[in-house]
């Protein structure tokens, strides 16, 4: 309790100390949710020096309230161009990807790089232009101001659209030995020379091979779509995928058959793998080195070659071309997954979701807190009084690129701003009920309702 308490304290200092920049930041990067314990926000201004940022960056973390020791950091890193950029402020909010971080005691992390459009991206998204080292020292930073000092030496797990697929890949391959897991929407940094020189392939170490790797992109990113604006993203995930995997690394494919450059129903793939990922490297004790994928329960998918097509999943000793043209997945549930998403995106659920609780009424508004469903998120709350339903909450879930959920989502997979509360207005003819009259039921995405008790 007392430590509790000395956390709480330092850390409302140190957040004094260093939101003080955020007066003066411009729009669109003032608009981002207040970061309040168990939320702390770092931001640095752009560098002049050769070889360091050029932009300038902030970092929001969440932590898990319980958690008295972070084993971990999730990284949600969104793509390139200013609206990208821009909505990666709520990424750190995200209540699904907050279900992930908080089942292995890690930390949420999301950047948001200050990047004027027609900019140069590679500025950032190569780690090597300065943006890794401003992120370690963030990382430096928000762990002095949550009283979370084993921050700066955690190991990551992260996932990367477009711009931020470069990043987190290139991050993957400069620091294999932090690096959980990593999945790459959209975006894969370069590990081939071309001809244009200004962009640095990178070397392949052999530590690299043990990290596993997921490329994921939409059909019309080039698979199924031969032209347009991202025809050769299909192109350069083949060159990443093959160049690790005929090295034996842990690499997969997913490819989702509904969308282009947007993240469409991704993340019902994504938090799963990761989740598995983790599940396997992430050690008993925090700071111990990061255990290697167990080989046993590994399941291959051979690829036929120059094509989208995959044969059904098969054990590593079965596998031909295993490793050459071969994906790799960490175990049969996620193979499972794997062929569900790569047919329809319609991964399959059949556990309901944690049930809300703290149901309060406070000034006519219910309130009450919940976790998402790791597997399928959160779509909309049920408000029940006593035997009567009488209110769905949001009345109209959005997500114009795949399932609608609580929250919303933008194009970067992360919520829509405002964030939407836990927080329903009761009928006038209701205001003088007792909290304990209601009851708010979690449903999520595949349409689960949570067990069906009174909320405490």
């Amino acid at each position: 309790m007392h430590l509790h308490r000395y956390r709480l304290l330092a850390s409302l200092l140190l957040c004094k100390l260093f939101t003080f920049s955020a007066l003066a930041q411009q729009p669109p990067y003032d608009k981002a949710p207040e970061a309040r314990p168990p939320y702390y926000r770092v931001r640095y201004e752009a560098s002049e020096q050769p070889g360091e940022l050029i932009f300038p960056v902030s970092y929001t973390v969440w932590i898990p309230p319980a958690v008295d020791r972070i084993r971990g950091l999730v990284v949600h890193q969104h793509g390139c161009g200013e609206g990208s950029c821009r909505s990666g402020q709520t990424g750190a909010f995200d209540l699904h990807w907050q279900a992930l971080a908080s089942r292995h005691g890690c930390a949420l992390l999301a950047p948001v790089y200050e990047q004027p459009d027609g900019s140069n991206c590679q500025m950032w998204c190569d780690p090597r232009n300065g943006s890794a080292d401003v992120f370690k020292q963030a990382l430096h930073d928000l762990g002095r101001m949550s009283g979370h000092a084993e921050l700066a030496s955690a190991p990551w797990a992260m996932w990367g659209h477009s711009g931020g697929g470069h990043w987190v890949g290139g991050i993957s391959l400069l620091y294999p030995e932090r690096t959980i897991a990593a999945w790459l929407r959209s975006g894969v940094p370069l590990v081939q020379p071309e001809e244009d020189q200004s962009i640095r392939p990178y070397q392949i170490d052999e530590h690299v091979l043990q990290v596993p790797l997921m490329c994921n992109l939409g059909t019309r990113e080039g698979v199924t779509q031969t032209t347009g604006r991202f025809a050769a993203v299909w192109g350069k995930n083949q060159e990443f995928f093959k160049t690790l995997r005929r090295r034996g690394g842990l690499v997969g494919i997913a490819i989702d058959p509904l969308s282009s450059h947007d993240c469409g129903n991704q993340r019902y793939l994504a938090i799963p793998w990761l989740d598995a990922c983790m599940s396997a490297r992430l050690p008993a004790e925090a700071g111990e080195p990061l255990r290697q994928m167990p080989q046993a329960e590994t399941v291959i998918i051979p690829w036929t070659a120059g094509t989208d097509r995959f044969s059904q999943p098969t054990p590593p000793t079965q596998a031909k071309n295993a490793e050459g043209l071969s994906i790799w997945l960490p175990d049969q549930k996620i193979a499972t997954a794997w062929q569900h998403y790569t047919r329809d995106t319609k991964v399959p659920d059949t556990t309901p979701p944690p049930h809300p609780r703290g149901v309060q009424m406070i000034q006519g508004h219910l309130t009450w807190q919940t976790e998402a469903d790791l597997e399928s998120g959160i779509a909309h709350f049920e408000i029940h009084h006593l035997d009567r339903q009488i209110a769905v909450w949001p009345a109209e879930s959005t997500n114009r690129f795949g399932r609608p959920v609580f929250q919303g989502l933008q194009y970067s997979d992360t919520p829509s701003m405002p964030l939407v509360p836990m927080r329903f207005r009761v009928p006038a003819e209701l205001q003088s009920a007792r909290a304990e009259e209601f009851r708010v039921i979690a449903v999520n995405t595949v349409g689960l309702r949570s067990t069906d008790e009174v909320s405490q």
